[in-house]
């Protein structure tokens, strides 16, 4: 089974050699992409298992894989490198995301038309084997993972009022910020703009 940490025959080469140095640092790639032209540059997106990354640990991975690359060298031009998290409206890029974002709004695009169609946009409803769940307005649908070419969470209230509850929860963020989030969030909703 593929996945979409890493698309590109570039980026695939750049996986094998920067994911140890991730895993090693207790962290897990979530994608890599190598981006060409005047300015190249090798963007990694990391996490921990549980989620919740901060900026001192995306400095540390930096440091890490850019030792490593600069060995493996398996980019020959110069390059800048960029560490970060998935972010809020993360991509989702393993099986085991659409399990764990199960009940939030995701954009799902296909390689092929499946039912004269590329791109589905719904509920993630876990996963089946193989099969990624997504409940479209047309009822549940079952999309084989290797189908996949795209994947991401659309950001919604819901989803950034549970990811700040989740990094309340663990210790990175105080109650004083979270309830200044919440409070825009509950403004938003009761002026009638609900996030898409």
């Amino acid at each position: 089974m593929s996945d979409l940490i890493a698309k590109a025959q570039i980026d695939r080469r750049l996986a094998e050699v920067i994911r140890p140095v991730i895993e090693d640092l207790g962290f897990e790639l979530v994608r890599v992409r190598y981006q060409g032209g005047k300015q190249p540059t090798v963007q990694i997106m990391a996490d921990r298992p549980d989620g919740g990354i901060e900026v001192d640990e995306c400095a540390t991975i930096s440091t890490a894989v850019s030792a490593t690359l600069d060995v493996e060298d398996p980019i020959e031009d110069h390059y800048t490198l960029e560490v970060s998290s998935p972010g809020i409206d993360r991509p989702l890029t393993r099986l085991k995301d659409f399990d764990q974002w199960e009940g939030y709004v995701a954009k799902i695009e296909t390689t092929e038309l499946i039912d004269g169609r590329r791109r589905f946009k719904g509920v993630l409803a876990g996963i089946e084997g193989s099969e990624v769940l997504i409940e479209i307005e047309e009822g549940t649908i079952g999309l084989q993972f290797d189908w996949l070419s795209d994947a991401k969470l659309v950001l919604t209230d819901d989803l950034i009022r549970d990811v700040l509850k989740g990094r309340k929860d663990s210790g990175h963020l105080d109650d004083k910020e979270v309830d200044a989030v919440e409070n825009v969030l509950d403004d938003d909703a009761a002026d009638g703009h609900e996030k898409e």
